[in-house]
């Protein structure tokens, strides 16, 4: 039988997964261009001597989120009510968009904040399914 709240639960698990893996997969296989973006983007602002150790961070934490979010899928801990790796992947998506968010709002960069601000919607949404 169709259960709309767990293909919810699913397509905000994989929704997480593609968006985090690749984003982190990016962030180490193209370090030095990211660094130097990263550089650029906060040079005028408080965290600028803090960017290497920022970008090291961040995709730690997106690989992370990535990771317990695939590991949910393949595991289809989606299915079930209650604490699971897919809930815990969608958890640590909605702290990396809240760590992104504070980059982007220190960088001055509104626009980019808002964008985040929607898929932060997308995680508080997905977690009302858990």
């Amino acid at each position: 039988m169709f259960e709309p709240e767990l293909v919810a639960r699913l397509l905000v698990t994989a929704f997480f997964a593609v968006a985090f893996l690749q984003s982190a997969i990016d962030k180490l296989v193209d370090r030095d261009s990211n660094l130097a973006y990263f550089n650029d983007h906060f040079k005028n602002s408080p965290l600028a001597d803090m960017v290497p150790l920022m970008l090291k961070v961040i995709t730690a934490i997106e690989a992370t989120a990535g990771g317990l979010c695939t590991l949910g899928l393949l595991t289809f801990s989606f299915r079930h009510r209650g604490v699971g790796v897919a809930e815990l992947g969608v958890c640590v998506s909605a702290f990396a968009l809240i760590c992104l968010f504070f980059g982007q709002r220190a960088a001055k960069d509104y626009a980019g904040a808002a964008v985040i601000a929607a898929y932060f919607a997308v995680a508080l949404l997905g977690l009302s399914f858990f």
